[in-house]
């Protein structure tokens, strides 16, 4: 080996030692960089003419373990998702306060049973009776307000889908450019480092808002589908188009879709392939499932609590009277017309009564005296020629009025003990609100009764979107109701059956005339939705929503109260009973008369119908729903801290592989400045035998 030869090794020594401090130098001084991974340079040994001649210094490269890497990737979407759950869950519990609280809904209900039991204690008095309607207002202003509450909430959540999408596409861009950066820098054999680097922190981020799989491509890219399937990047740019500027409670949202786009992230056209449930993870999978499942299925079950609470309340209160009773009652619309089919069975009783109570005049209607085909106006002129001349009825916009003739009488009706009117479960005065408690424009607090064959009444024009979603709040399918393929409830329900909803369950009216879904057993736990409804059955006001008892939602609560004459006059609260033995000049309703405190508080301890959710106490329906919310806030919390204890030992891991160890780092330190004083003690040699050969010529 010549003298060159040596030189030349000695110098390839030298800069091997320097290239390698330099990539030291580096990783010392990121020591404490987020994300970085530590580098080391590639060395081979130098050959020529068969021949080992020193040594060749790469570019350095990561030091990074894929799997490591995609394993954060992972942890972080279950992290975001879980988070973005329970942090909104942990606010819906706050509303509904703890259970010990004194304002809280448990303590609401509690005490209209506890008012109720004061009213018959206390003999009636007025301080009792208006402890009692204070609280039923009470209770119903903290429905309402949790309901409204809830759907601030919803619009938060929906205000944050919208910023996480904007940050999605940020994120989206970034990654693209790296991508192009990293591909170029490998081409020309250069380190990608920095890049990557950048990259893998961005991609660690869009996997917390998104759940992602990340795929490298051998040019060194990395494209990127969502856990659905969804592919949000490979060669082309993709950017999630969705309406921004929203913010508010709706019963549906507009998809998310993914469109090609161009690399300053403007949109161009759409692949095909959108982004609507959960199933997309991350911290938007959890803001979906939170603002298509859970905020709306609370506020569906509020809904509920609230029809199951009014209709055992405004039961109790039609079965009674007041001393005087009032000279008129006034109903409520229920969605009827005079021409509809009546539907009462049994028999109910209608009187006159003077202002101390005794009996001027009454008629007992047998309704199924009346025949199956009586309609709402021969129920109408039957009190009428019962009642003449001292009280007259009238059936007018879909309400139903009975009046005295002179102001010094008033109107009671009673139910017959033995075979007592109903239809659908309620009594004739209830069923058209004649003397509710409990009111609202938006409901009739009773299910209508309807079978197959009564008309539907809904005009061509008018239609309901019927929404379907499953457990995960993903649509399956939707129909636009229209009526159109008949004029009944019947035609209704076979339309229903017939669309894209029939291939997941059935629609058939129950025993109280409800229309009732019954999903398949592959489509359990799917509910139904109604985000659209323009229909109004004859002009009475009401939709096939408030109708069909499809969804909580069209409960009434948002316009429910209790009417302002009960609460501004004790005297009002329908507690008395008219005696049906009484004769004519007799006294008919006894003052100090109270039973109907008794049968509250009988009514208030027994099962309610909560429509599809079963039958219950209201107290048990309430805590099985705010014991259910509670639950799902705390398992959401154990959750979001398991999850971010997996993310923080698989980045401990990961960092612990790739990150940079300053003991190592020093050791390493010290080998390459033996190195380079090796190297260095080469070229020294090596020049004092050039001097010396030198020396010789």
């Amino acid at each position: 080996m010549s003298l060159n030869s040596i030189l030349n090794s000695a110098m390839s020594g030298l800069a091997a030692s320097q290239a390698a401090m330099q990539t030291v130098s580096t990783n010392v001084a990121n020591v404490s960089t987020p994300g970085y991974a530590r580098q080391k340079i590639a060395q081979s040994a130098s050959v020529a003419g068969g021949t080992v001649n020193g040594v060749v210094v790469g570019e350095p490269s990561r030091v990074a373990d894929k799997f490591l890497e995609n394993a954060v990737y992972t942890r972080a979407g279950a992290a975001g998702r879980t988070e973005a759950v329970s942090t909104y869950l942990d606010r819906l519990q706050a509303m509904l306060g703890s259970p010990d609280s004194t304002s809280g809904l448990a303590a609401r209900l509690t005490a209209i049973s506890s008012s109720a039991g004061e009213i018959a204690g206390l003999q009636g008095s007025p301080e009792a009776i208006a402890m009692f309607t204070g609280t039923v207002a009470d209770t119903i202003d903290t429905l309402g307000g949790l309901q409204d509450d809830v759907a601030a909430l919803q619009a938060d959540v929906e205000s944050e889908v919208s910023d996480t999408v904007g940050r999605v596409n940020v994120l989206l861009r970034k990654i693209h450019d790296l991508n192009a950066e990293v591909s170029r820098l490998q081409g020309l054999g250069l380190t990608t480092s920095g890049p990557s680097d950048e990259r893998m922190s961005a991609l660690q981020e869009l996997s917390g808002l998104v759940e992602v799989n990340v795929r490298e491509q051998p040019d060194g890219r990395v494209t990127i589908d969502t856990a659905s399937g969804q592919v949000l990047l490979d060669r082309r740019l993709r950017q999630l188009s969705y309406p921004t500027g929203v913010a508010a409670a709706q019963a549906s949202y507009s998809p998310i879709e993914i469109r090609f786009a161009e690399a300053d992230g403007t949109m161009k056209a759409a692949t095909g392939e959108k982004i609507d449930s959960m199933a997309v993870g991350g911290k938007l999978g959890g803001l979906i499932d939170m603002r298509d499942r859970a905020l709306p299925n609370f506020s569906e079950q509020l809904g509920q609590l609230f029809t199951g609470l009014a209709e055992t309340l405004n039961k109790v209160a039609n079965e009674g009277t007041t001393l005087p009773p009032p000279q008129i009652l006034t109903g409520q619309a229920n969605g009827l017309v005079g021409s509809d089919r009546l539907g009462f069975t049994g028999k109910a009783t209608f009187a006159v009564v003077a202002k101390d109570g005794t009996l001027v005049g009454k008629t007992e209607i047998d309704f199924d005296a009346l025949g199956a085909g009586a309609t709402v106006d021969d129920a109408v002129s039957a009190i009428n020629a019962g009642l003449a001349p001292h009280a007259s009825a009238s059936f007018e916009d879909g309400v139903l009025s009975i009046r005295a003739a002179s102001s010094a009488h008033g109107v009671a009706i009673a139910q017959n003990p033995q075979a007592p009117s109903d239809r659908a479960g309620a009594g004739f005065s209830q069923f058209f609100g004649l003397n509710n408690l409990v009111r609202s424009d938006g409901s009739a607090l009773v299910p209508p009764g309807f079978t197959r064959t009564d008309a539907h009444g809904f005009e061509a024009g008018q239609t309901a979107q019927v929404v379907l979603r499953d457990a995960s709040g993903k649509v399956l399918a939707s129909h636009a109701l229209t009526g159109s393929g008949g004029s009944t409830w019947g035609d209704i329900l076979d339309e229903l059956n017939a669309g894209a909803l029939g291939a997941f369950g059935s629609f058939e009216l129950d025993e109280r005339g409800r229309v009732d879904f019954t999903p398949v057993t592959s489509s359990a736990g799917a509910t139904i939705a109604i985000p659209s409804d323009s229909t109004d059955r004859m002009g009475t006001g009401l939709s096939f929503s408030a109708l069909s008892g499809l969804t909580g939602a069209a409960s009434g609560l948002r316009t429910a109260q209790v009417p302002s004459a009960i609460l501004a006059d004790t005297a009002r609260l329908p507690l008395a009973r008219l005696q049906l033995d009484a004769g004519i000049g007799e006294k008919a309703i006894g003052s100090g008369d109270i039973r109907g405190a008794n049968a509250l508080v009988d009514a208030l301890s027994a099962s309610a119908d909560f429509g599809k959710d079963g039958r219950a106490t209201i107290s048990m329906f309430a805590n099985r729903l705010l014991g259910t919310a509670g639950s799902e806030a705390s398992l959401a919390k154990v959750a979001q801290q398991d999850a971010a204890a997996r993310l923080g030992d698989t980045v401990n891991r990961r960092d612990s592989f790739s990150g940079v160890n300053i003991d190592e780092e020093l050791a390493q330190m010290v080998v390459l400045q033996n190195s380079y004083s090796a190297s260095a003690r080469v070229m020294t040699t090596a020049s004092q035998m050039y001097e010396t050969l030198l020396a010789m010529l």
